[in-house]
């Protein structure tokens, strides 16, 4: 036994593209061949040529509707072509905007890791004082270091002045040690007596 999907093959092999209309038609010509050929009174050739008639009509509105069938599936090619060509249109633009949204992604995380990094560099600077204030420090740091230079130079002034001081008592100390020491032994070897 054959199976539905082999049944429903077969009939549309027979019919063509399942429409029908070659069976149809077939038929058709098959009654119009009889009606023309066979022999019949008036009575029965008028009931086969209404029934041809309408046989006919059949076929033609048949054709007709697959003449619209056609030219509706035409026009809607050509709004599927323009739905088409829109979509397409819309795609490049979508791209577009993708490569102009990445820029602008790329260009945004660039300003967010400057202003990381302007934001580490403010508090960096926020620790350290003013330029003005430090300005200001070095200045009385510079006032200070003259002040104790002057004074280390006074100092030194006065350490060299005592060192002569010190040099000078020391040369008169040993002049007169020198001195005494001669007059001692002078007068020790029997010189004339000392009087205090």
């Amino acid at each position: 036994m054959a199976s539905d999907d082999d049944i429903i093959r077969r009939k549309l092999l027979i019919e063509g593209e399942g429409t029908g209309y070659d069976s149809r038609i077939n038929t058709f010509l098959k009654n119009f061949i009889k009606w023309h050929i066979t022999p019949e009174t008036a009575e029965d050739s008028a009931i086969a040529y209404q029934k041809l008639l309408s046989q006919l009509a059949v076929l033609e509105h048949g054709f007709a509707k697959i003449n619209f069938i056609q030219n509706m599936n035409v026009e809607e090619k050509k709004n599927y072509d323009v739905i088409y060509k829109e979509i397409e249109k819309q795609i490049v633009d979508a791209r577009a905007q993708i490569i102009d949204c990445k820029s602008e992604l790329v260009q945004a995380k660039r300003i967010r890791k400057n202003r990381q990094e302007y934001d580490v560099l403010a508090k960096l600077i926020q620790q350290h004082p003013l330029r003005q204030e430090t300005m200001k420090e070095l200045e009385e740091l510079d006032k200070e270091t003259k002040h104790l230079q002057e004074a280390n130079q006074k100092l030194e002034d006065k350490l060299e002045t005592r060192r002569k001081e010190f040099h000078a008592l020391m040369t008169s100390i040993y002049e007169l040690t020198q001195l005494l020491d001669g007059e001692f032994v002078f007068y020790a070897l029997g010189g004339s007596t000392m009087q205090c």
